[in-house]
């Protein structure tokens, strides 16, 4: 069973929306802080935001900053990140993934599984 797998990509046109899900397997969802990550073409993977597991303590990169928001419903198993005014610069594949860390930072060290990944495709 894949641990994470995340959903919600698409085609927006810059100033649009997305909300991009990360949904856990197994029963132990709520002792990880999840975070998301994205990779343009040619770039490397950076991060983007962060959240504790019990939702308290959020991280955004700087790029993001009050365009994106991060939240979690650890009865669903699930993450979300909403993503308004979309950028060109924002496109890109979007990763979820976990870290059993009680404060997990901004380095892909700090997770353990990833998910697959979701397009998302940012038109100007």
């Amino acid at each position: 069973q894949v641990p994470l797998v995340e959903s919600g990509g698409g085609l927006v046109q810059a100033g649009g929306s997305l909300r991009l899900s990360c949904v856990a397997s197994g029963r132990t969802f709520s002792t990880y802080a999840v975070g998301w990550f994205r990779q343009a073409p040619g770039k490397e993977r950076e991060f983007v935001s962060v959240i504790s597991r019990g939702g308290a303590r959020i991280t955004y990169a700087d790029s993001v900053k009050g365009r994106f928001t991060i939240s979690r419903d650890n009865a669903k198993n699930m993450v979300y990140l909403q993503m308004d005014n979309l950028k060109p610069e924002d496109a890109a594949i979007y990763y979820c993934a976990r870290s059993k860390l009680l404060v997990a930072g901004k380095g892909a060290s700090d997770y353990d599984y990833w998910g697959q990944g979701t397009q998302v495709t940012v038109s100007s």
